[in-house]
């Protein structure tokens, strides 16, 4: 009788116990943070086939754009913390709460991959009436407020590099934003803007195809694949202090998902972003691969928002001091 209570005893406690099938079980979402054609886009669309080789399952991919991407942000904190919703986002998260943009950022989520980050560079149209950086700042101040600059919002890149600029020398020009890189530099292809702080990435088969004019890196040095095109520290060796800088593209899950499920995801982006295919095309539009997770990768997420928001907060671009959030002074 024992034997048998403790069977029956046995049997109902694994009944009330659910039991973690192997994941993944169906389809996963995956939700973009910025629009089609641009950087984030174009990463996440590359990595993920790479990704559902080990996965066994397809994620089928959504643009979810607005809020300078916190609506997408918004959409996958509000999902099951169950790794069917993943979040494949940018920067911009890390700025929110000092931007005044929400009280969400990436301390909501766990970090899958941080995949790479981006190099930011200058561009114009073709027939821009100047070659360089120092010509650009030159026009700028013999026709203030003239100049449209592509934006994607506030805390994007092109909001932060031009804090960066306007820290060395001030400049005044007219913010005109977009729901990500890729339609702001349509836009800028089409005559709606003049000049936009971009990831090379996203710029640089326009810059090959003719339809951009690279004005200069906005890092430490120059790279391979625009050799001819300087670096900002060459011109103008003020903005060292300032950099290296630039966006990156993560992957993320939300708070609270399994041990198991983070660990199998986390495996099979590793793997998508050591995929030559990947590697191939992240080289070729100059970004520069990272591939964290666990530790390393959230220190990264934590060295950069000290940074970018001690940046904009002394550009008086931020709309809360960093020092609210527990974010200290790098």
């Amino acid at each position: 009788m024992r034997t048998f209570l403790g069977g029956v005893i046995a049997a109902l406690t694994m009944a009330a116990t659910p039991v973690l099938a192997d994941y993944p079980e169906r389809e996963i979402q995956g939700i973009i943070q910025w629009g089609a054609g641009g950087s984030t886009d174009v990463v996440s669309r590359a990595v993920t086939p790479h990704a559902e080789e080990v996965l066994g399952q397809r994620v089928i991919m959504q643009n979810v754009t607005g809020g300078v991407g916190a609506i997408g942000l918004n959409q996958a904190e509000r999902a099951a913390a169950d790794g069917y919703t993943l979040l494949f986002g940018a920067e911009n998260p890390l700025l929110y709460k000092v931007m005044g943009l929400g009280q969400k950022d990436y301390s909501d989520f766990i970090p899958i991959n941080v995949l790479a980050r981006g190099v930011p560079i200058i561009v114009t149209r073709p027939d821009a009436p100047f070659d360089t950086f120092p010509e650009l700042i030159a026009y700028i101040e013999e026709n203030p407020g003239e100049l449209r600059f592509g934006s994607t919002g506030p805390g994007g890149l092109p909001s932060v590099v031009t804090a960066m600029i306007n820290e060395k020398t001030p400049i005044d020009v007219t913010a005109v934003p977009y729901d990500g890189d890729g339609p702001a530099l349509t836009a800028l292809q089409g005559g709606a803007v003049d000049v936009m702080p971009a990831v090379l990435g996203a710029a640089i088969e326009a810059i090959r195809a003719g339809n951009l004019k690279p004005i200069a890196i906005f890092d430490e040095e120059r790279v391979p694949q625009l050799p001819d095109t300087p670096a900002i520290t060459e011109t103008n060796p003020e903005f060292a202090d300032l950099l290296p800088w630039g966006p990156f593209f993560g992957i993320f899950v939300k708070q609270g998902t399994p041990d198991d499920v983070v660990a199998k995801l986390t495996e099979a982006f590793q793997a998508g972003a050591q995929n030559p295919d990947f590697l191939a095309l992240m080289d070729g539009r100059g970004f520069r691969m990272l591939s964290l997770s666990g530790a390393e990768a959230q220190d990264f997420l934590d060295t950069w928002q000290r940074q970018t928001a001690w940046i904009l907060h002394d550009a008086e671009i931020a709309k809360n001091s960093p020092e609210e959030f527990g974010i200290e002074r790098p």
